[in-house]
């Protein structure tokens, strides 16, 4: 391999590879979509999606591009191992509630989204508020989804990041525009299937090359410059939250804090939840919330790229290009080499597959967003009014257009702030950003469908209070402050020392509480 610009080994017959992809997937998911005539038809399929595809797209939409360059780019670090695969148990957990408790429940009443359950039971200030909460979380965690994609499109062509990120939004609203989630869906299935591809390819290439036997004894020998001995194939870390309540990847995070985190992202984040929809049945979305856990292997498999990678350039060695790539970010790891070391062609495919699958992850939250926003604006029973009209179809793409342009906006934004981060694990940061929102959005959730009488000032104040405990944690605030020339040292030297998953439980039970207040009290609809 030739040492020179990383750029240069992205070939014609690459770029031939990417066009062929894109329109081929376009031209698929347009076939499949069939006409959106109605807006249930653009916003749930016509609730007529098969199962396995539904949970296909799921699978697609939990992976997209921040698990295949995450999770790699994790492992390769200094101190990265396995332990995020801990995660999963949680993740399990959650969709067999899911599945068995809450898909009931929305199934019960023809509706377009959990917040019109919870409108229904809270009220019509409560479905604004929710919808509120999925907006801002849907803007933070896909923002960084859109990050990847871009963190890939410039290691590989050398573009500037804010080119990148507008690339990826366009295709994404052409996508969403086309056909509403029946092309959301299909196209996620095709995403996922070279998503796999990939992954497969890569592994096998590294085995191939390199012996397995190979990889695990370089993993489990490394010792960092520091002399610290890091055994990179490490699963478990049964580290009790009071010995170091800083860490992220231990077993009872992963089985206390991520099933909170799990039913918030399944039962109340419209993204993953308006999948379910899509069914014709309430045993439909439960099988597809159920199967959608064979995400965990393509987790595994990513762990283990991550580690043939390791291994890969502990034996080969770094070109200055490559210790440069790495050394600014070390999610550059997987896409520099598929570019420099697979053959052209199959290098394209796979690079290729991760541009769409981000964009079928940033068409999925247009959907969602436009779905809720106005179903929050003009009211569910305006909507359903006039579902069939052109009117309202036109009203939806129109909504679509207008939260591209802000949500594209918000991950340049994003991309230009994250320049001087010192934590460049992309992981964190997606997780890390959605720990706003998601334990209210529980919280609110558990309000609505938990017995006793509740309270919207109660629910306001408990939301206003989780998300204040989040940015008192989290390094965004004072960001903020620095940009805005104040101070935030009080403020970092005052902060509780605590990982940001546990936020989850924390909020949810905190929004809960709150709901109880005497004040402001609801009048119930248990029917709904």
């Amino acid at each position: 391999m030739l040492i020179g610009a990383i750029e240069t080994h992205f070939t014609g017959w690459d770029w031939a590879v990417v066009a062929f992809y894109m329109v081929f997937t376009t031209w698929i998911g347009h076939v499949m979509s069939g006409k959106a005539a109605t807006v249930k038809d653009f916003f749930l399929g016509g609730r007529s999606m098969p199962w396995w595809a539904v949970s296909g797209s799921m699978i697609a939409t939990e992976i997209s591009a921040l698990t295949f360059i995450g999770v790699p780019g994790g492992v390769y670090a200094a101190q990265g191992d396995w332990t995020y695969l801990q995660w999963g148990i949680g993740s399990i957990i959650a969709r067999f509630i899911v599945g068995y408790w809450l898909v009931p429940l929305y199934y019960a009443r023809e509706i377009y989204s959990p917040y019109d359950f919870m409108g229904n039971r809270l009220g019509e200030p409560v479905r604004k508020l929710v919808t509120l909460l999925f907006s801002l979380g849907a803007i933070l965690g896909q923002s960084v989804r859109v990050l990847v994609t871009a963190v890939i499109l410039y290691a590989v062509t050398g573009w500037s990041m804010t080119w990148c990120i507008v690339a990826i939004g366009v295709f994404a609203l052409a996508w969403t525009l086309m056909g509403g989630m029946r092309t959301v869906i299909w196209t996620d299935v095709i995403q996922f299937g070279v998503f796999l591809l990939g992954g497969v390819l890569a592994l096998s290439w590294l085995v191939s090359h390199l012996g397995w036997d190979e990889i695990v004894a370089v993993n489990r020998g490394f010792t960092t410059p520091e002399g610290v001995a890091v055994d990179k194939m490490r699963i478990f870390d049964f580290t009790l939250p009071w010995e170091n309540s800083l860490l992220n990847y231990t077993f009872w995070v992963g089985v206390i804090a991520m099933p909170f985190q799990n039913l918030a992202a399944f039962g109340t984040d419209q993204l993953n939840a308006q999948r379910m929809f899509c069914c014709g049945s309430q045993h439909e979305a439960r099988k597809a919330m159920l199967w959608s856990s064979v995400a965990i292997a393509t987790t595994l498999l990513m762990l283990a790229v991550g580690s043939g990678l390791f291994a890969w350039y502990q034996i080969k060695g770094l070109t200055p290009d490559e210790a440069a790539k790495f050394a600014e970010d070390p999610n550059n790891v997987f896409p520099v080499w598929i570019v420099t070391v697979l053959p052209p062609g199959l290098t394209g495919l796979i690079l290729a597959g991760a541009f769409a699958a981000a964009i079928s992850s940033l068409d999925s939250v247009l959907a969602a967003l436009s779905q809720t926003t106005l179903s929050a604006v003009l009211g569910r029973e305006k909507v359903e009014a006039e579902e069939g009209s052109a009117r309202m179809v036109k009203l939806s793409r129109w909504t679509v257009v207008i939260w591209a342009i802000f949500l594209t906006s918000f991950a340049v934004w994003m991309a230009a702030s994250r320049k001087d981060a010192e934590d460049k694990n992309l992981i964190d940061l997606a997780f890390g950003m959605v720990a706003y929102t998601y334990g209210p959005l529980l919280g609110i959730l558990l309000a609505a469908i938990l017995q006793g009488r509740r309270s919207f000032i109660g629910i306001v104040i408990g939301v206003v209070l989780s998300m204040a405990l989040v940015a008192w944690v989290r390094p965004e605030l004072p960001r903020l402050l620095e940009a805005l020339q104040i101070s935030p040292e009080a403020l970092v030297q005052s902060r509780p020392q605590i990982a940001f998953p546990w936020f989850y439980p924390i909020n949810a039970i905190l929004t809960l509480a709150c709901s109880m207040l005497p004040i402001g009290r609801i009048e119930r609809d248990t029917d709904s």
